[in-house]
């Protein structure tokens, strides 16, 4: 499907779901007035200058090009609207592909700042419904480590919202080292969102990278800190993938989790310390755009139903379809409650009110 056809296409699919999204449910209100969206997409008014500055960009390719159909009208009111219409009872706001890095260091360290003052006035101003995972300017690593003190010390963020790969690197690789030992000390939140990363761009014409490139590089990042025994340096961090690990739950085997004739055994059993399969079940995955029973039992199976925290991906995707979406992936009423809002509070318990 070319981009322009995906364009249109989703475009109607929104706009039918957000006009008639009680219709959609069958009911009148969403299933769960209490949810909280751990991926929720917002952006400044400076943002989205610098993007459409960029059109034709390689690096801010497609997402940029939906993302600002999307989001440039976005106002943090307009978003409290539409949580209060598909039951969303909190949002923690982060930064969408391509994110600030565009080559140049100190446009990168201007647009995390502005975009986390901006997130952290939208935090203030709506307080109980809104947070804040704060952009960082990586790659550069001397900024990324500023930003963080501010956002944590001064903007008093949730957490940070991270690429799951910049140029050639992911998140397990040595370069990030600094950056990670840092959040590891904060025992910080640390959310990432799929990119296609510099290898892997254009590879398939008319192919747009949400449909296959977002879910691998999430694979691929959390092969990074497992393989490099990263994820066992930052054992303080707590981790939240998108859209439900992407291509992960396929790939636990390749992982080196077991063999055709033990994978079923080991999986049924508690992981041993450390070992790949703990630090798989200790991550948080988000049912962004995700919330097929393929995805979610695949999950579940490997990490568990405590694992998995509500996201939606908005404004690309609705709460009310997501919520909808989760009644028929097989889960049971104690693990949707978990799912909606109990296993979000484990990670951001400020918005147990």
């Amino acid at each position: 499907m070319k981009r322009r056809d995906f364009l249109t296409g989703a475009t109607a699919l929104g706009t039918g779901g957000w006009l008639s999204r009680y219709q959609l449910l069958g009911q009148d209100r969403a299933p769960n007035a209490r949810a909280i969206d751990l991926h929720h997409h917002f952006v400044s008014p400076a943002y989205v200058k610098a993007l459409s500055a960029k059109e034709g960009h390689h690096a801010a390719g497609y997402t940029t090009w939906f993302a600002l159909d999307r989001l440039k009208d976005y106002t943090p009111d307009k978003d409290i609207e539409t949580m209060d219409q598909d039951g969303v009872a909190a949002s923690i706001l982060s930064c969408t592909s391509p994110g600030v890095w565009f080559g140049r260091p100190e446009e990168a360290r201007t647009l995390a700042r502005e975009m986390n003052e901006f997130g952290a006035r939208a935090v203030s101003d709506h307080q109980g419904r809104l947070g804040l995972f704060a952009v960082l300017p990586l790659p550069v690593i001397d900024d990324s480590l500023r930003e963080i003190e501010y956002a944590f010390d001064t903007l008093k963020a949730d957490g940070v919202g991270l690429l799951t790969s910049y140029g050639n690197h992911w998140l397990g690789d040595a370069v990030f080292q600094p950056v990670f030992d840092e959040l590891n000390r904060r025992r910080a939140v640390v959310y990432t969102h799929p990119i296609d990363a510099s290898c892997c761009q254009d590879i398939q014409p008319d192919v747009n990278p949400p449909t296959i490139e977002y879910n691998t590089d999430t694979a691929r990042t959390i092969f990074s800190l497992l393989v490099k025994d990263a994820a066992t340096r930052y054992a303080n961090i707590r981790f939240v993938f998108s859209h439900g690990g992407g291509t992960m739950p396929s790939l636990v085997q390749r992982f080196g989790i077991g063999q055709p004739d033990t994978i079923a055994d080991i999986l049924a059993r508690p992981a041993e310390p450390n070992s790949r399969l703990a630090h798989l079940r200790r991550f948080y995955y988000d049912t962004a755009q995700s919330t097929n029973p393929v995805q979610m039992q695949g999950l579940k199976l490997i990490a568990g139903a405590s694992q998995i925290v509500f996201g939606t991906d908005f404004p690309f995707g609705s709460a009310a379809r997501h919520l909808q979406g989760l009644q028929k992936c097989g889960f049971n009423a104690a693990e949707l409650r978990a799912i909606h809002r109990e296993n979000a509070l484990r990670v951001l318990p400020k918005f147990k009110a």
